[in-house]
């Protein structure tokens, strides 16, 4: 079985071709340029005419033939199209592989678009409050969940609807966020911040493998095969293109993080600048080390810093590998219950908002 990838240079094209290679299967390129940047990264070469010129249909042939070829994969939907027509009658034995390349561009928009439609419809279990920020448009939270989606990392989608709502009920203020790896959450997060008026997103991680411990040997031992160096550049790869000089990190553990958010109202790096924080915090999203004793201080350093009316989000408060952040999360709730106005679970996480800061307790 040998499968022809035409036209070589388009991303998906090359993703096919990787792919290939790895099942260890044999690959034949073509394209109909005569300087193709693409061709170093193929065993196997063939020069084919544009699908529009006369000869086509007659070099295809030849190529098939000559590479024993019987299957054809094209990213190319103008090539596909003229394939799929005439494979049939000039090469009756080779197959066209996969759907329409335009119906495989979609497929990710037409996804999300079916995962935001299914939640708009059941957004209504947050009160209403007449001082609350209106909520956004069905076509700008079809927008969010789509580019949340081309995000990789773990997010709820039911999470992300609850996140939506409570930006709307949160006063301005700083949104931090306790373990940020890729970028997913906090793409979420810094959008919802800014699109509320709500404040800047200050991400704490310290992308460090030696952090990823967390108690748990399935877990770790899925993590000991990351890297957190590279984790650190795909969250910037992924948050840098959506910065307004509202996005910036601190890369250290949480507790040391928490102290340099105390001491200075201004945070710099290279990647983002300087970014400016009140010192007073709207939302905090917890989620990072979920081993118990790491919940604790995360919760212990910067719980005090919310403000009356702001939100703490536990994430994974039932989680598969250990229950950390359900314990942390009950001892907190019920530790601070005459300053708690509501708790409630969804999306696999625990929002609690505070009615009155418990900083200075």
């Amino acid at each position: 079985m040998t499968i022809l990838i035409f036209p070589s240079g388009m991303p998906r094209a090359v993703a096919f071709l990787n792919n290939c290679l790895k099942q260890k299967k044999d690959v034949v390129c073509a394209s109909s340029l005569l300087q193709d940047t693409s061709r170093s990264q193929y065993p196997k070469w063939a020069h084919l005419p544009y699908v529009n010129q006369p000869n086509f249909a007659a070099a295809l042939v030849d190529v098939i033939g000559r590479h024993g070829i019987t299957e054809i994969y094209s990213a190319n939907p103008v090539v596909w199209d003229v394939l799929k027509s005439t494979l049939p009658t000039i090469a009756p034995g080779v197959e066209l592989l996969g759907e329409s390349p335009a119906a495989e561009m979609l497929a990710g928009h037409r996804s999300s678009t079916h995962i935001a439609n299914l939640l708009w419809r059941h957004r209504d279990f947050l009160a209403m409050n007449d001082l609350a920020c209106s909520r956004m448009r069905s076509e700008e939270f079809t927008a969010l969940v789509r580019h949340a989606d081309a995000i990789p990392g773990m997010c709820d989608h039911q999470k992300l609807l609850t996140l939506s709502e409570i930006f709307r009920l949160a006063p301005p203020g700083d949104v931090v966020e306790i373990g940020s790896w890729w970028g997913k959450s906090a793409f979420i997060l810094a959008h919802l911040g800014r699109r509320y008026h709500v404040g800047n997103l200050l991400c704490i991680d310290p992308w460090s493998d030696a952090h990823l411990v967390q108690e748990d040997k399935l877990v770790d031992d899925a993590s000991a095969e990351m890297s957190a160096e590279e984790a650190h550049q795909v969250f910037l790869t992924n948050l840098l293109p959506y910065n307004s000089d509202n996005i910036n990190f601190i890369r250290m553990p949480s507790v040391e993080g928490a102290a340099c958010y105390r001491a200075s109202s201004i945070v710099s790096s290279d990647a983002f600048g300087e970014t400016r924080y009140s010192g007073r915090i709207s939302v905090l999203h917890i989620d990072g080390n979920h081993a118990l004793n790491a919940v604790d201080d995360d919760t212990k350093a910067w719980a005090g810093l919310v403000m009356d009316g702001g939100w703490i989000v536990f994430d994974d408060y039932k989680w598969a590998y250990g229950d950390g952040p359900k314990v942390v999360a009950d001892a907190f709730i019920l530790a601070n219950r005459p300053d708690v106005a509501c708790a409630f679970f969804t999306g696999g996480a625990l929002f609690v908002q505070l009615a009155k800061s418990i900083g200075g307790k």
